[in-house]
């Protein structure tokens, strides 16, 4: 047999293939929640149905999709599922989805405003978009001296915005010389886990994180954290970044901004806020709220990936000053200089970030953008609001379950009325039925059930299920 000339999928392969492959997504969609939300296999179960060694010879597409069908699918937790209701959502969309193939088939790496001008270009007028819909501060547009760049996820932005604050702390003095161990940094006892791993790859290192107690709402107490800040200085310390989380991951908590902003002005510390999951609601006018203050922040960011139909990985950071940013990031080695570099006169975004390369990004948030409108994407916000408020109802209403924090927006936190051990076997045995997916924090060191509604397919049907469903394990617990 002679070797063949190329072992490379022809154009007429691809796209005999790539139909088949959205039409199995397609599928995929219609019957979604047919299949049990949380994988029912055990550990290892994948690893053992796959062959120890890779193929000598390449394999027909076919066969790959079939193994997908039988080994794969059955080993997924479906966060597409409209019965899917942990953790924050990570949802996505049809024009989600097509703007990720297109950026796949063009295989642009946008490291430069170079390497592909209208990738970066794209970038910035899109994050200018943002501005505009969420009503964020002008100062976080790249018409000011702000401007914003996706990150792939808040936890990256989290730790730029601390590079950031370190270096303008020290005077950049931390990148030439490395810390001195005096820069402090202070998150509520209820931010997310991201900042402490933050300070440590900052070098910053955990003990010089201060954890800020909470009021009745789980939010950030600010007389605490001035407090705390005029302790560390007192000692000597140099307090140099507070993070403000606007809905919290356990309950959706609102950090008063305001208040915590006016205190960083003051003390002339740099002011981070993460509205991961809930800064897509500030479509709406009516949920502007949890961003009073903002103006004082120095950096922002939200995840379109949770709750604004763009799939996975696409973050919207902001900063007010972009060359504080670009100062604590910025290394230009000879391989990467180049005259439009040179010139001045455009973004690099490998200097807003931690890696150098960087995926077209803009492509499918521009898509989900353009296909929505302003309109459908608020229509759809404001609907899984009012599910869950109206969840939120039930739950008051109950004689089962008690409410344990406020709701305001689509994160309901509850609890059965026997306790944490009649809480996790509710769960549990939810989650093993494969009807839906809950998950859990603890709240005042209360098991608490956590149902989040904001997936991208999710009705009424599917929260009413969700309720009926928790009513009959309740009944369960009730009767031993």
């Amino acid at each position: 047999m002679s070797k063949p000339d190329s072992f490379h999928m022809s154009p007429d392969a691809f796209r005999e293939h790539g139909h088949d492959l959205v039409d199995w997504i397609a599928d995929y969609y219609e019957h979604v929640e047919d299949f049990p939300v949380q994988s029912p296999l055990p550990p290892g179960d994948v690893r053992d149905r796959l062959p120890e060694a890779p193929p000598e010879t390449g394999e027909d597409f076919a066969a790959m999709m079939e193994d997908v069908e039988d080994i794969i699918l059955p080993g997924l937790l479906h966060w597409q599922s409209p019965n899917f209701f942990g953790y924050f959502p990570a949802n996505t969309s049809g024009p989600s989805i097509l703007g990720e193939l297109l950026s796949a088939g063009l295989g642009v790496q946008g490291m430069l405003w170079a390497t592909s001008p209208a990738c970066t270009e794209l970038e910035t007028h899109v994050l200018d978009w943002l501005v505009d819909m969420l009503a964020l501060p002008d100062g976080f547009k790249s018409t000011e001296d702000g401007g914003g760049v996706i990150q792939d996820t808040a936890s990256s932005a989290t730790l730029c915005s601390l590079l950031a604050a370190r270096e303008r702390a020290t005077d950049g003095a931390t990148n030439e010389q490395g810390g001195d161990g005096r820069l402090v940094a202070y998150a509520s006892t209820q931010a997310h886990s991201s900042i402490e791993k933050a300070v440590k790859i900052a070098g910053l290192g955990r003990e010089q994180l201060r954890l800020i107690d909470v009021d009745a709402t789980y939010a950030m107490r600010p007389d605490a954290l001035a407090t705390q800040i005029e302790q560390d200085r007192a000692e000597g310390l140099t307090p140099c970044y507070v993070c403000a989380t606007v809905g919290s991951t356990s309950s959706n908590a609102m950090d008063p901004l305001d208040a915590i902003g006016r205190i960083c002005r003051d003390e002339d510390v740099w002011l981070h806020a993460d509205a991961a999951m809930a800064g897509t609601a500030a479509l709406c006018p009516e949920f502007r709220g949890m961003h009073d203050g903002l103006e004082h922040a120095d950096s922002y960011c939200f995840n379109p990936h949770k709750w604004m139909f763009t799939n996975f990985d696409c973050d919207a950071f902001f900063v007010k000053d972009r060359a504080a940013l670009i100062n604590a990031l910025s290394i230009l080695p000879e391989y990467l200089r180049n005259e439009a570099t040179a010139s001045g006169a455009v973004i690099d975004y490998r200097d807003w970030q931690v890696p150098l390369g960087r995926r077209f990004r803009a492509l499918k948030l521009w898509f989900v953008i353009r296909h929505y409108g302003v309109d459908g994407l608020r229509h759809h916000v404001r609907r899984h609001v009012e599910l869950a408020q109206e969840f939120a109802g039930w739950v008051d209403a109950s004689d089962a379950f008690e409410r344990i924090a406020p709701v305001p927006l689509n994160l309901v936190c509850f609890q059965h009325v026997d306790g944490d051990d009649a809480s996790r076997s509710i769960m549990e045995r939810l989650n093993a039925s494969g009807d839906l997916f809950l998950t859990h924090t603890k709240l005042d060191g209360r098991f608490t059930l956590r149902l989040c509604v904001g997936q991208t397919y999710t009705e009424r049907r599917h929260v009413e299920h969700a309720w009926a469903r928790l009513q009959e394990e309740a009944a369960i617990v009730a009767t031993g």
